[in-house]
């Protein structure tokens, strides 16, 4: 009984302290753009902050509905726009405290006028972003305001090219 309950504890500090410990990879733009290149399953990805407050409502919902598309193999990577100051623990702390499941990295970059056209020629850095990227049959959108509820599935479906 002693031998189990020990078990059990040291169980439980492994989970706490890899929970804790979650590394949030740091990626320049080159990453990302090979990330997206490279992807060979529908990939939303997602641009957001800490601070920004529609960004933090959005990202539940999109987890949410991505899970209705398990099947399809769609996935999320939340990239962090947030200042260098905030890597990586206000990153950390914020997708800990909202549950986040999804992949996340911070973007280090600090030239939104380098990196925004290389994800969207029209994009403004505004937040949240969104791109919707499937390689296998040439899909690309990108949004620069949240994704109303109704409309992520119906953006989800043109993207895996269900009808």
């Amino acid at each position: 009984m002693r031998i189990r309950i020990i078990s059990s504890i040291v169980i439980v500090l492994l989970v706490c302290f890899n929970a804790s410990s979650q590394t949030i990879p740091a990626w320049k733009i080159s990453d990302l753009e090979a990330y997206i290149q490279k992807s060979n399953t529908p990939v939303i990805i997602n641009f957001w902050a800490t601070y920004c407050i529609p960004c933090l409502k959005e990202i539940p919902y999109f987890e949410e509905t991505v899970k209705k598309y398990r099947k399809d193999s769609v996935k999320i990577l939340l990239v962090s726009l947030d200042m260098k100051e905030q890597y990586p623990q206000d990153i950390r702390t914020m997708i800990q405290t909202r549950k986040f499941t999804s992949s996340s990295v911070w973007l280090n970059e600090t030239d939104a006028d380098y990196f925004c056209p290389k994800v969207d020629s029209a994009w403004s850095g505004a937040l949240p972003s969104s791109l919707f990227v499937n390689n296998k049959n040439g899909y690309r959108k990108f949004f620069e305001a949240p994704v109303p509820g109704e409309r992520l599935g119906k953006e989800i479906d043109a993207m895996i090219g269900k009808k």
